[in-house]
């Protein structure tokens, strides 16, 4: 993997060119066992290459941050942005196809029309065998991944709002059925508006009470949402007083996800904008 990164060669293209020697080994032999004499079928093997090949990319991603220390929702989202071929640390890499990039059919809302969809997809099957290398199961995480046929999709931050501050953070364009940009941002800034019902989003407008999310990705990206609604002293609070910039783990998840963010995307920005406030905050 080192090699292939320092080749250029960087997500689905290395991670594939890996599983090659891997069944080159296992075809040499007519039967591989286990130490206990059970033979190991060809299935099983793959998960372990799959499973090691996953380990290795994330101690590329995360370099001298231990990823170990992470939760499976970040090492999940930093595979998932990694496979796609963005610009990792490790390596340069070609953009993914991201926000307002990816196509799918979705009949329920268009028809049977093509519609675009925000958020980074992959094949199912190939991000289930990522997931299943790094002991996630995607049916199981909702609040990061949305199945769909033969398509899985890591949701963008800004779908991810109800979740991160709360079950009733819905916005004017929850319940609307038009795709696009516009709308996922809307209901994104939905838990943000004030309360008189002016629907404000800036610096005077109150917020919800929301706790700092369990995991440290949902802590970032609690930020991420602060920051794009220009709430500055809620965000200060955040990281200070909340104490969720006290957390080492955090500034190296959010620097390794400012470098997988394909550029020119919103969340690329954010995260960055986020980071900038760490020297002047005192973090």
């Amino acid at each position: 993997m080192p090699r292939l990164a320092s080749e250029g060669i960087v997500g689905a293209d290395a991670i594939f060119a890996c599983l090659g020697p891997a069944l080159e080994i296992f075809s040499r032999y007519s039967r591989v066992e286990k130490s206990n004499g059970d033979a190991v079928p060809l299935r099983e093997y793959l998960e372990h290459v799959w499973a090691a090949v996953s380990n290795e990319a994330l101690s590329m991603i995360f370099q001298d941050a231990d990823a170990a220390g992470l939760e499976p929702d970040a090492r999940l989202t930093a595979m998932w942005l990694w496979t796609l071929g963005t610009s990792a640390p490790a390596a340069g890499g070609k953009a993914a196809k991201g926000e307002d990039d990816e196509e799918d059919e979705d009949d329920e809302d268009s028809g049977g029309k093509p519609v675009k969809l925000s958020g980074f997809v992959l094949e199912f099957d190939a991000a289930r065998k990522i997931a299943q290398g790094l002991g996630v199961h995607l049916e199981k995480s909702p609040t990061v991944v949305e199945v769909k046929g033969d398509k899985a999709r890591l949701l963008p931050v800004g779908e991810r709002a109800k979740h991160l501050f709360g079950k009733d953070a819905t916005g004017p364009a929850a319940g609307a059925k038009k795709a696009g940009k516009k709308a996922t941002q809307m209901t994104m800034f939905g838990p943000l508006k004030k309360a008189d019902g002016k629907g404000e989003v800036g610096e005077t407008a109150e917020i919800p009470d929301f706790r700092p999310g369990s995991t440290v990705l949902d802590r970032v990206h609690q930020a991420m949402i602060l920051f794009a609604a220009n709430r500055g002293e809620a965000l200060k609070r955040f990281l200070v007083e909340e104490g969720a910039g006290r957390d080492a783990r955090f500034w190296k998840l959010a620097q390794s996800l400012s470098a997988l963010y394909p550029t020119g995307i919103d969340e690329k920005r954010w995260v960055d904008g986020v980071l900038a406030r760490k020297k002047g905050l005192g973090l």
